[in-house]
């Protein structure tokens, strides 16, 4: 299977001729009600269209998967950057029912984790801390959804370089004038998921003219930020849900702080033995913690409280 998002239109088309009656009704479902179809097993969407569960498997096979699950895959490259806001929402709604909201997104998250360990290339991921070590600034930009992941990552970073960079921007040419100075010895590291950000994109365009390094942590070999990228860490999210689920991205981000950590041990403990000395000089912590009251202060007043009865 190629890795063009049209590729499952163009096999429907180009076998549709060959297909029994009952793969037509499945071709014409599928073409005409695509954000559904890519939620249902292949039982379910048999028993939407009216054929037996076989049918769609053969279905499947006929247009040249291995089996449903991949054909489902495909599906979901065809779906993925095509649902606006209302639909990602309406079909969240219609996949969870109320009583297993917990349950349901808890094991969607830990499904995605698992998928990602599983699929997530080693020599990648060690390219990836490679390239950030020996980097002279390194920058990092993620925008809406993904800013958070954006601000943690460069959070820890900071404990262990002096030349981290977080892009902040609410328009393309604020982007480009926080690295008007990027060049082939920096690295920027950008982190988008669907519906993908044009500003983020556009600032990898930037990077890769200026021959930086680019390093892309997003949730496909074919998404549109790999296009100007040698290093593509993938991490899977949620496609359609009325919140972006991005833990098996922040997993991968811890997964490259304590790789680069271990790469560099004394620069980091040195870092924060000074930074324990900032903090305590400057009274960081003292006023912010809630400490518990001291067992025997506790006592005292119960008792003082015991001889005013």
């Amino acid at each position: 299977m190629n890795g063009n998002t049209n590729d499952l239109t163009s096999r429907i088309n180009e076998k549709y001729g060959s297909l029994s009656k009952g793969q037509k009704l499945l071709a014409a479902y599928i073409t005409d009600n695509y954000d559904k179809a890519v939620f249902l097993t292949a039982a379910k969407l048999g028993q939407v269209v009216g054929v037996s569960e076989s049918t769609v498997v053969r279905f499947a096979m006929h247009l040249g998967y291995k089996g449903y699950p991949e054909f489902q895959k495909a599906l979901e490259e065809l779906v993925r950057n095509k649902l606006n806001s209302i639909q990602r929402m309406e079909v969240a709604y219609g996949r969870i029912s109320q009583s297993k909201v917990l349950e349901s997104v808890l094991q969607a998250d830990q499904e995605k984790i698992k998928d990602t360990l599983e699929n997530l290339d080693e020599q990648t991921f060690q390219l990836a801390v490679d390239t950030i070590l020996h980097a002279k600034h390194i920058y990092i930009v993620g925008i809406r959804s993904c800013a958070p992941l954006a601000s943690f990552m460069a959070f820890y970073f900071n404990l262990m370089f002096e030349n981290v960079i977080l892009l902040h921007t609410n328009n393309s040419s604020e982007l480009f004038e926080q690295m008007v100075r990027i060049n082939e010895e920096d690295v920027i590291i950008g982190i988008s998921f669907p519906r993908y950000s044009m500003r983020t994109l556009k600032a990898m365009e930037f990077a890769n003219n200026r021959n930086a390094k680019v390093i892309t942590l997003t949730d496909s070999v074919h998404s549109p930020m790999n296009l100007y990228s040698s290093c593509n860490l993938i991490a899977r999210s949620d496609m359609v849900s009325i919140v972006d689920s991005l833990v098996a991205p922040l997993s991968v981000i811890n997964a490259l702080i304590v790789a680069l950590c271990m790469k560099k041990q004394d620069e980091v403990a040195k870092t924060l033995e000074t930074l324990e000395e900032i903090w305590g000089e400057y009274q960081v912590y003292e006023n912010d913690e809630i400490d518990l009251i001291d067992d025997k202060i506790k006592l005292r007043y119960a008792r003082i409280g015991d001889s005013d009865e």
